[in-house]
């Protein structure tokens, strides 16, 4: 059985890297392809064997848009020293800069085996069968939140006033890599990744018994991330309210310790779903430096202080403060409880109950101060209360590859619209809200193998 997945992994990973662009060449591929049955997974072993595959389905997401926002800076040695013009075009937002295929490539591949897996419990009957429901929910999971990590890249930000103008990504929803790709609306994009989701808490188990594996908190959480994406703060704010219901824990930052290379552990009580970006040249904690504004803001007896920061000994910082329990280049980018308390508290706040955003804020942040000096917030209105939760967004969800998608958003409302700079060695790049250089390009190889349509510039 080892060896037949395996050889049903290899296959997959073959046809996985042409198929979502639409590629002219796939049809070599099936010409090549053997007998049916020797590689389409027939069995529930099988398709839980494609959807465990850690490196695929769980360490290949997106890592540009973490890239391209401003929770840190390079030095201009260190920006000269990137072995990738991709890196240095990324970090100075240059109009026509070239994106590195994997960025697009990774996270289909995903959507190809969810779709691979969905239809083999069809065919197969397997769909009912004992462990059939919860392999179809990990799947309906793994398809919406991989569509969601390309739009955050590749499309704009979700205003219901354009969305069905705007152009979102392919949404391919079964494993016949035959037809073109052709880019969805927004609005069909968003609205395809609320129905996946949705599937998926329907269908899955509440916990799961693999850390790796999508459950139904996780898929609760991951609704109430999309969801307040798209303004719908009544819908994000009762998904996350299920969530923290069904068991979401905080960690209590006080049983960390802050001198400790890694404080925070891989799988720790906060992550609901396992996953994590691309590694990417500028993320290394050695040239990644932390925005030196953002270091400032956080209170003395903040422990998110030292448990996410170190010194680097020459006035500046690196992070360390990544939910896989490593320094390292490549990002915690899932889910987390946090993230979880904050969706809900901005929900609270934009609907008008400031008393129960702000309990949601302080519930969160009495985890993060030293034991005895934290004082709870408090705001006269719900606009203060909405301040209040945005700005400990920042905070506590740097590095995880939210920022992006969240200046995309707070662009829209020009209360909140934030013009982001870059200097390297006097020269200054400026990306002012709602540029077109929020949707990054799609990779050239993609566009001349699919024929769909580039962003605009």
């Amino acid at each position: 059985m080892k060896q037949k997945n395996r050889s049903l992994l290899r296959t997959a990973l073959i046809i996985a890297a042409v198929i979502m662009t639409g590629s002219l060449t796939c049809q070599k591929y099936l010409e090549a392809r053997p007998d049916k049955k020797q590689v389409v997974p027939a069995t529930l072993q099988d398709l839980q064997a494609l959807l465990d595959n850690v490196a695929v389905m769980n360490r290949n997401y997106p890592n540009y848009g973490e890239g391209a926002a401003d929770n840190y800076y390079l030095t201009a040695s260190d920006f000269g020293a990137l072995s990738l013009n991709e890196d240095r075009n990324l970090y100075t937002w240059k109009p026509d800069g070239i994106i590195i295929t994997s960025q697009w490539l990774s996270p289909y591949k995903v959507v190809y085996y969810a779709n691979q897996v969905l239809e083999s419990l069809g065919e197969n009957g397997l769909a009912a069968a004992a462990g059939g429901p919860a392999i179809k929910g990990a799947a309906f999971f793994f398809r919406g939140y991989a569509f969601l990590q390309v739009a955050g890249i590749f499309s704009p930000a979700y205003n219901p006033a354009t969305a069905d103008r705007d152009l979102g990504v392919p949404l391919r929803l079964t494993a016949d890599f035959n037809p073109r790709s052709v880019r969805a609306s927004n609005a069909q994009t968003y609205n395809q990744v609320v129905s996946d989701l949705r599937q998926a808490a329907a269908l899955l188990p509440l916990t799961s018994t693999v850390p790796s594996r999508p459950n139904r908190v996780a898929a609760y959480a991951a609704l109430s991330r999309v969801l307040l994406l798209m303004g719908d703060y009544k819908s994000a704010g009762l998904y996350a309210d299920s969530c923290l219901a069904a068991g979401a824990k905080l960690l209590d930052f006080n049983g960390l310790k802050p001198t400790a290379a890694n404080p925070i552990s891989r799988f720790n009580a906060e992550v609901l779903f396992y996953a994590m970006a691309i590694g990417a040249n500028t993320m290394y904690p050695a040239t990644c430096k932390v925005d030196s504004a953002l270091y400032l803001s956080y209170a003395a007896n903040d422990l998110r202080k030292t448990i996410f920061f170190k010194s680097n000994g020459n006035g500046t910082y690196a992070f360390k403060g990544n939910y896989d329990g490593v320094q390292s280049a490549t990002l915690f980018s899932g889910p987390a409880t946090d993230e979880v308390y904050l969706n809900a508290a901005e929900c609270q706040a934009r609907l008008g109950e400031t008393g129960k955003a702000m309990d949601l804020l302080n519930t969160l942040l009495k985890t993060r101060y030293r034991v005895g000096t934290f004082v709870p917030l408090s705001a006269g209105s719900a606009d203060a209360a909405l301040v209040l939760v945005l700005t400990e967004r920042r905070k506590e969800l740097l590095f995880r590859g939210l920022r992006w998608a969240d200046l995309k958003r707070l662009n829209l409302d020009e209360r909140f619209r934030t013009t982001l700079q870059r200097n390297v060695a006097g020269t200054v790049y400026t990306l002012p809200p709602g540029d077109l250089r929020y949707q990054l390009l799609i990779p050239e190889e993609v566009i001349s193998q699919s024929g769909i349509a580039q962003n605009p510039r």
